[in-house]
């Protein structure tokens, strides 16, 4: 330990400690815009520069070491004159667009320019340059983050959290020099068209609006103020241990209670508990999970219930797509439960009848869960993705006291039962001790195994291991990068049966659409409260939530039944494969979105339909036989899609028609030029009849 004086206050503050460190545990406060507590630290922002003792000039408190006796300086006015001048020179750089920015209340640039109370000083300087007109400043293309580099302040927060003190996947990258330094894409491409798996850290790190989530809100919000649909909404675990956080309230505050409530008088007629879907899937999966162990087939089994993780396996690993389980999520497995399932039917006899459906909402901690609701096979079953920040801000513009609402609510039913093994599934290692609690029962072992399985938890960044006497290791990859760390040899297919995935550091606890905070432990301390719920639930394994096994006798049979693979099981493809396409096409014929279509054909493509219709020549047929010609589609219990024969063969394009024909397709490609790239689209696609 070591001893301090900042501002005439002495601390005693560990031997590797910042500048930084001390002034916060002096009670002082020192602006930063490039800080990150769980990121390096470059010092690019100057914003925090502090006098020293032991140095001739201001240093930069984020990145400079502590020594014994330092007597530090915060305040004085050449520090502050410094801040402004900064903030003017930042200010000039930045769109005056606060009113209608997504981060408008919770950015930290608008807060320090209110905090000095700044005025534009110097004309406004556009970003970019002239000579890289390449630079693309905004892009909308991703479904799950925008990208407006006008209000990038070149913190390189977003280049951390996606490069190597991160999630490695180095999609984000700093480009010129000076004044031009502006982070872009790998070559400059649209965000959906990089090797982006969606996990959203950089709109987390983003002390600004230059990435944020893709909004859904403002729909959502204006649905539920004309009230013409009947409305749902779920929750999952991890929302409700953090949207406190938005509010101000201590972190780790469970507010289960006032979330209910506030979601109620946003005007949502039934709000349901994600948990319920999570006890769902571990039925499935574990199920699964026994299915192939007694089979010795496709093991070890990989989690498929966060997408960031899907997104990566299907981006970078798709020989590993038989290894995962073919479950759907919970979020997925929910909506096509609310939408398809027997509680549409209780809605009336329109919902029973497929000519209207339920609207559904889902809030989520994570960004991805948006690309995942618009996958084929699964889009349209739920109808927006909030993230908990962006329900914090629908709440506020509804002028909620958050709060001051009451703790006192429960979540509606029947799809809003839950255990305290679907509340775990919102922390790393949760998924695969929820497995392992099923599975114990389900081998006859429940009384000789433990309940909890505190080898699995935690938020440090390694591969966690336990073993199942009788069964084998499973282990739990804290994060992508310990992911990709442990793929990087063949030791995982003997080493393990079963394995978790979580994207994020943390599991769902560090999604990136959960509230941003700057505090170092904030994820032990959202973990510790998720982990208070479980320890608290009258059931704690999800075979005992009543109302699934009361789903299983009255329309399910049981888990991984014929009817249960239709609701909850899902298909994978490689990404820019024909499989994929095919899938993409079959969407869109199914919703009929021949709009969408269009996307996916060669302007002089030709359908051969095997069908009375015959063969359908050029772009614009497809698309009006597809709105025009095909039957309305249905909505709710009678909407039906077509399925891939298999759920991951790479190369297999045998499909199950809504009618249960089986039939194979042919497919055709061509790369032509989209904008500035190049795209695969169809050009011949045969369908044969089997």
């Amino acid at each position: 330990m070591i001893k301090v004086t900042v501002n005439g206050r002495v601390v005693e503050i560990e031997d590797d400690s910042t500048l930084l460190d001390a002034s916060r545990e002096a009670g002082v406060h020192i602006p930063t815009l490039c800080y990150y507590p769980r990121l390096p630290s470059h010092a690019v922002c100057r914003m925090c520069l502090v006098n020293v003792s032991s140095e001739a000039r201001p240093q930069p408190a984020c990145k400079t070491k502590a020594k014994d006796g330092d007597i530090i300086e915060t305040d004085t006015q050449q520090l502050i004159d410094f801040r402004k001048a900064d903030m003017q020179w930042l200010l000039a750089r930045h769109p005056n667009d606060c009113i209608r920015c997504e981060v408008n209340g919770s950015c930290q640039f608008q807060n320090l320019v209110c905090e000095y109370q700044l005025e534009d000083k110097w004309e406004k300087v556009p970003r970019g340059s002239a000579e890289h007109p390449e630079h693309v400043l905004t892009d909308h293309t991703s479904p799950s983050i925008w990208r407006d580099l006008s209000k990038c302040v070149e913190c390189g927060l977003c280049a951390e959290a996606c490069g190597d003190a991160g999630q490695q996947q180095h999609v984000i990258g700093f480009a010129e020099q000076g004044s031009g330094r502006i982070p872009v894409t790998v070559f400059d491409k649209p965000l959906s068209e990089t090797n982006c798996i969606s996990c959203g850290q950089c709109t987390l790190v983003c002390p600004t609006g230059a990435l944020i989530e893709t909004p859904h809100w403002h729909e959502v919000v204006h649905t539920l103020d004309a009230h013409r649909r009947v409305s749902a909404v779920q929750v999952a675990p991890a929302t409700r241990v953090a949207i406190s956080e938005e509010f101000g309230m201590k972190p780790g505050t469970v507010s289960t209670g006032r979330m209910i409530n506030a979601l109620r008088e946003l005007g949502f007629d039934y709000v349901f508990d994600t948990n319920f879907a999570a006890d769902l899937t571990i039925m499935e999966e574990a199920n699964e999970f026994l299915t192939r162990f007694k089979n010795q087939q496709q093991l070890p089994l990989f989690t498929s219930c966060c997408p960031g993780w899907v997104n990566w396996v299907e981006i970078n690993r798709p020989d590993l797509l038989p290894h995962l389980s073919t479950t759907k999520s919970p979020q997925q497995m929910h909506g096509a439960l609310t939408k398809r399932a027997a509680f549409a039917r209780t809605l009336g006899s329109e919902f029973a009848e497929g000519k209207v459906e339920p609207y559904v909402v889902s809030v989520m901690p994570c960004t991805a869960k948006k690309d995942e609701s618009a996958r084929p096979g699964v889009s349209g079953d739920v109808d927006h993705v909030l993230t908990t920040r962006e329900l914090a801000r629908m709440i506020k513009a509804r002028g909620i006291a958050f709060g001051a609402l009451s703790e006192d609510a429960e979540f509606d039913n029947p799809l809003g039962e839950s255990t305290g093994a679907a509340q775990i599934f919102g922390a790393s290692g949760g998924v695969m001790e929820a497995v392992v609690r099923t599975a114990a029962h389900l081998i006859g072992k429940e009384d000789s195994m433990p309940l909890d399985w505190h080898q699995l938890r935690g938020v440090d960044t390694v591969i966690k291991e336990a073993e199942i006497p009788g069964v084998g290791k499973v282990a739990i990859c804290n994060g992508i990068a310990a992911a990709q760390q442990m793929l990087k040899t063949e030791n995982w297919r003997d080493d393990y049966v079963a394995i978790e995935v979580m994207a994020c550091v943390g599991g769902c606890l560090g999604g990136g659409g959960e509230p941003k905070s700057m505090d170092p432990l904030i994820l032990e301390k959202r973990m510790q409260a998720i982990y208070g719920i479980d320890k608290n639930a009258p059931r704690r394994r999800s075979y005992e939530n009543q109302d699934i096994q009361k789903l299983y006798k009255t329309e399910l049979e049981h888990p991984n039944s014929t009817k249960a693979h239709h609701l909850l099981h899902t298909h994978y493809a490689a990404r820019n494969s024909t499989r994929l396409l095919l899938m993409q096409f079959l969407d869109c014929v199914d919703r009929r979105d021949g709009n969408r279509a269009t996307e996916l054909f060669h302007p002089e493509a030709s359908w051969s339909t095997a069908s009375p219709f015959g063969e359908i020549e050029g772009i614009a047929n497809i698309q009006a036989f597809i709105n025009e010609t095909l039957p309305p589609r249905k909505y709710g219990p009678e909407y039906a899609r077509h399925q891939m024969a298999y759920a991951a063969d790479i190369d297999d394009l045998t499909v199950i028609t809504p009618t249960g024909e089986r039939c194979r397709f042919s497919v055709e490609t061509e790369n032509i030029k989209r904008g500035s790239h190049s795209k695969m689209v169809i050009k011949k696609l045969l369908r044969q009849v089997l």
